[in-house]
């Protein structure tokens, strides 16, 4: 079957390879890359007949890969870390290739290589760092939106890095080249600004009208790799003019649709890539290198992650931010196997240096989760072992605080419950690390310190041992373990309210002594249960005794299924029980001018009026002697059988 034979067992052996790395909570592509170790031909694995055109498959994903990156580009992303990651990125990039140029001369290779290696270590993994962020319940913190940032301008560069790379390598005979390629791209970006912009839109425009989804798939894949080859035609590279295209796609209104469609394709083509590099390396090689790729290792993570830790603390961000940003991204990424792959295709890496290189990427990758995890207990030693940094506080009290609430993080919801205690004249105090909400809650005159809650330090300023109550806001599964257990252990009458995601942390916070867990996702769906309920018109208290033991089911474990299951049960007939209506008394109604007592409505239909609204004014359980005048609106109870006798005996009351 030649290539078709080989591609069905890479995608079956990435198969293995990414359920493998999913059980062990690692990225996919660890698993595709180990996959293509194990049937490599360097590890005895299966014979690959047409290793050749799988590579050049592979090279698809490649392209796939960054016109996906295009698609997805924002400005917007950049915004709240656009000094750090503008500014910040290209210098920490720079940085890294000139210290990788330092390592590589160390081991003794030539000025050629060792461009290429400071290039390739200059790149952190995307993928990688997204999944360990997401594992830790890192996102959304201060120290997340500076990886991200930093990490889409090391994205954007992987493009200038594949065209220069090539070029400076030889400077000689390259410079004349850099040149044409600098001229050529200008030129490419500008027609592609002028047509693409234009031309590309209304071609998918008239595509989408015909509603063919297939057709459209096939007109952005078309885009994509069209126009990367015609940049390839031209010289410059594949890759950069698919990235172009994306990007000039995602100025459009059918970039989102562009990017949900091409994905499955990108997946599947950078499985083979990916699979394909792993196929490249030697085990044997690594055996034998073994103190080589460690030195290699821990030279590229520790620099880098001096460098990464440098630069944010350049750029004004303090406390835990550059720990975690040091710790979080001193890997080597995945887009440097697309730069590897092109230095050593091109010939300007060996084989021993493409492996040395390889190794290291796949071992720093492999690492991540596990050096991202000492993040917390670090600084907690630095906190302990050195002094402590200056904290800043705003709008509190000229008495200080007492009796007050201790809000955990000023982000949407520590804002809503801020709002909610302003309006109750409840005494609080935010505690935040992010500029942008401190900004935000002074404007809005709020108390608020800042500092990382996750600081005893922190915790002192805010008064938390005359504190009548904590809640603690921030998304960040870590931080909140460390404030609860250091406040359960210095102040174990203070009431916590938590918010978290799944039952693994909400039964490790309450273990630790929390008073009650949040849990975001399972609140949003009560609520949207909720209104349903409420517009098919079951009763209000029934309701709530619902949605009382469903929390209590998911909240305190299962005391409360039982009775979630009878309410379930009673929910399911509640519409044939009982039923409440307000009907408006119009001029031509039985009941104008007559008393409940005249009436007799319950004697006679079983139904009961429990309220009446007149004038803007609410009558509760209306006395009997009440006389009904026109525009009142009358609260009517009963089922609806009982409902339909009053229909029958007085039709004039629903005019």
């Amino acid at each position: 079957m030649g290539i078709a034979a080989d591609i069905v067992v890479i995608v079956v052996a990435a198969l293995i390879g990414g359920l493998i790395a999913q059980r062990l909570r690692q990225p996919l592509i660890l698993g595709y890359i180990l996959a293509g170790v194990a049937i490599g031909p360097f590890a005895g694995g299966l014979s690959m007949s047409e290793v050749h055109e799988i590579e050049k498959l592979a090279e698809i994903g490649v392209a796939l890969l960054l016109f996906a990156l295009g698609l997805e580009f924002s400005l917007k992303e950049l915004k709240p870390v656009k000094y750090v990651a503008l500014i910040g990125g290209p210098i920490q990039i720079l940085t890294t290739i000139a210290y990788g140029y330092l390592i590589g001369r160390w081991f003794g290779w030539e000025t050629g290589p060792s461009l290429w290696m400071g290039g390739l270590i200059s790149i952190s993994s995307t993928m990688v760092i997204l999944k360990t962020l997401m594992a830790q319940g890192m996102m959304g913190t201060l120290s997340s939106r500076v990886m991200i940032g930093i990490l889409i301008v090391q994205d954007l560069a992987v493009v200038p890095l594949l065209i220069l790379l090539p070029q400076i390598t030889n400077p000689a005979a390259g410079l004349p080249l850099l040149g044409g390629a600098v001229v050529k791209s200008i030129i490419f970006l500008a027609i592609m600004l002028l047509l693409g912009t234009r031309l590309l839109p209304f071609l998918l425009m008239r595509v989408a009208r015909w509603n063919s989804r297939e057709l459209f798939l096939l007109t952005i894949t078309a885009i994509g790799l069209g126009i990367g080859y015609a940049t390839y035609l031209v010289g410059l590279s594949f890759a950069f003019g698919a990235f172009v295209a994306g990007m000039v796609l995602s100025e459009s209104d059918y970039g989102h649709q562009a990017l949900s469609d091409i994905i499955p394709l990108r997946d599947l083509f950078g499985l083979l890539f990916f699979t394909s590099v792993g196929m490249l390396l030697n085990p044997q090689f690594l055996i034998e290198h073994w103190f080589g790729v460690f030195k290699l290792v821990m030279l590229v993570s520790v620099g880098k992650a001096v460098i990464m830790a440098i630069i944010a603390r350049a750029f004004g961000y303090g406390n835990i931010v550059p720990l975690a940003v040091a710790l979080g991204m001193f890997q080597v990424g995945e887009f440097s196997f697309v730069l590897g792959q092109v230095g050593y295709g091109g010939g300007f890496l060996s084989m021993e240096q493409h492996s040395f290189l390889l190794s290291a990427t796949i071992i720093s990758m492999l690492m991540t989760p596990l050096v991202s995890g000492f993040t917390a207990p670090l600084y907690r030693l630095q906190q302990r072992l050195f002094k402590r940094e200056k904290l800043e506080s705003f709008n509190l009290p000229p008495g200080g605080l007492h009796g007050h609430v201790v809000i955990a993080g000023s982000g949407q919801v520590g804002q809503s419950v801020a709002h909610i205690l302003t309006k109750l004249d409840v005494p609080f105090v935010l505690v935040e690390l992010a500029q942008n909400s401190i900004k935000e809650s002074k404007k809005l005159g709020y108390p608020v310190i800042f500092g990382d809650a996750g600081s005893p330090v922190v915790l002192e300023a805010a008064n938390i041992a005359a504190a009548k109550q904590l809640l603690i806001t921030v998304p960040n599964i870590v931080t909140t373990e460390a404030i609860v257990r250091h406040v359960h252990l210095n102040y174990p009458d203070l009431s916590m309210v938590v918010r978290a995601v799944g039952a693994e942390q909400m039964k490790a916070l309450y273990e630790d002594g929390v008073y009650m867990v949040i849990n975001p996702e399972l609140e949003a769906g009560l609520e949207i249960a909720r209104q349903a309920l409420l517009n098919l018109h079951i009763p209000v208290p029934l309701i709530q005794k619902f949605t009382d033991d469903a929390r209590r089911e998911r909240y305190y474990g299962d005391r409360g299924q039982q009775t979630v299951e009878q309410d379930l049960h009673l929910l399911k007939h509640a519409r044939d029980l009982i039923e409440l209506t307000w009907e408006e008394i119009q001029e031509e109604s039985l009941l104008v001018g007559k008393s409940l007592r005249e009436i007799n409505l319950r004697q006679q239909t079983g139904a009961s009026v429990v309220g009446v609204l007149r004038e803007g004014n609410f009558i509760s359980n209306p006395s009997a002697d009440l006389v009904f005048a026109v525009g009142d609106l009358v609260a009517l109870i009963g089922s609806p059988q009982q409902y339909q006798a009053v229909r029958e005996r007085m039709e004039p009351l629903h005019g």
